[in-house]
């Protein structure tokens, strides 16, 4: 019976995440928004200081500029709509693997470190604009907060796109 329990509790888990995700409320899509934003300019200001690859550190401040005017468009936002940010597994995940990446990411030099950010970058892009695509979207209420999320898409898609370029170029 106790191995049942557990086997249960197993099966179950993983609703309750798939829940979570499917039902994000607007606080809670807001947070993530800012916490990728946030995650990025770290990581951005990081390569800017620690590269010396001219292509990397142009990536990394155009990265910067991008979303730090998109984090402001964001928190202006989350300010006309008086939401107050929740904490989601989503949000949670990102800043976790955005810590853990932004530490790993210091311990290296040279050509390894700008292979591992752009290759980072390169995934991360992939991920986040699938999350806003299939899970953020679909949850978004306010038609303001859909607006900025569509917004963000061509600008992530740049990154990406150029994320691309650079890791195709550093693996010649």
């Amino acid at each position: 019976m106790k191995n049942l329990s557990v086997v249960a509790a197993g099966l179950i888990a993983p609703v309750f995440a798939f829940a979570e995700i499917r039902e994000l409320d607007d606080a809670q899509i807001a947070n993530v928004v800012i916490t990728a934003h946030r995650v990025a300019i770290e990581t951005g200001l990081l390569a800017d200081s620690k590269s010396s690859n001219a292509a990397v550190r142009e990536y990394a401040q155009r990265k910067i500029r991008g979303h730090e005017s998109l984090n402001k468009e964001a928190a202006e936002l989350v300010d006309k709509l008086q939401l107050a940010l929740r904490d989601s597994m989503i949000n949670q995940e990102l800043r976790t693997d955005g810590e853990m990446g932004f530490t790993s990411l210091a311990a290296m030099q040279g050509i390894e470190f700008d292979q591992a950010y752009i290759e980072r970058n390169v995934v991360l892009y992939q991920h986040v604009l699938d999350t806003i695509d299939n899970r953020l979207m679909p949850s978004a209420k306010s038609e303001e907060l859909k607006a900025l999320l569509y917004k963000m898409f061509a600008p992530l898609s740049d990154h990406l796109e150029y994320a691309q370029q650079i890791q195709d170029s550093l693996n010649k």
